[in-house]
């Protein structure tokens, strides 16, 4: 039986979340002349612990993505999408989801503290995103769900640039808050900048734009283990 997401990325020896999406936030091809399954033999090979599907609809993605990643692995999967209801929580079960999203921002405290409740109760990690200190207090069973700081600007359908300087400011309450599994997501771009974050005392990261374009794969992640080594000398 395969390890929860949340399990697996506690025990990952390179905590990164690899994520499928076939457009970027300005609607920029990114997939090419891969298939789906090439891209999560890639992802394998390079040992990821855990995959994210975007399957919203400004990234291109549909359900149908997410049966398609998630029949091409044994891997936990996380859907990506504005999910809102209990009923898609069950759909993204049924596609063999592991994990699904829940960003706070766009869900009232009642409605997040019940899909989080459902999610667990379906056997789902909640993945829950958030760009504020706030938004950690409407959490119910924090300790069972990923919490993700989003480093861009859901407004602007993550056009901006991103700041990552707001995980480094929200991990304190995080980690104050009992969370177990702090993630910093997208605008992750250089091994070097990823480092910072898993030496700051982040469990995990998300990245996907940064690692669809990237053609050499194995050397990013390698210059990513070598920043860390280096960092902790």
């Amino acid at each position: 039986m395969s390890p929860s997401f949340i399990d697996a990325l506690l025990t990952a020896t390179r905590p990164l979340v690899m994520e499928v999406k076939l457009r970027d936030p300005h609607g920029t091809d990114l997939l090419g002349k891969r298939t789906v399954t090439d891209l999560v033999t890639r992802y394998e090979h390079a040992g990821a612990p855990c995959l994210s599907v975007v399957t919203g609809r400004w990234f291109g993605g549909t359900p149908r993505l997410l049966r398609d990643v998630t029949a091409a692995t044994t891997l936990p999967v996380l859907q990506k999408d504005f999910l809102t209801r209990p009923a898609q929580l069950e759909a993204a079960r049924a596609l063999g989801a592991s994990a699904v999203l829940l960003t706070a921002a766009l869900l009232p405290a009642t409605s997040l503290r019940r899909l989080v409740t459902c999610a667990l109760d379906l056997g789902l990690t909640p993945f829950v995103e958030i760009t504020d200190e706030r938004e950690l207090h409407a959490l119910p069973r924090i300790t069972d769900c990923v919490v993700a700081v989003n480093n861009k600007d859901i407004r602007t359908r993550e056009r901006d640039h991103g700041d990552l300087g707001r995980s480094l400011r929200l991990l304190p309450a995080l980690q104050a808050a009992g969370c177990r599994a702090p993630v910093s997501a997208s605008a992750i771009t250089h091994p070097h900048d990823a480092a910072r974050l898993l030496d700051a005392g982040y469990a995990a990261l998300l990245i996907g734009t940064s690692l669809m374009r990237n053609p050499d794969l194995d050397t990013w992640l390698a210059d990513l283990d070598t920043a860390r080594t280096g960092a902790a000398a």
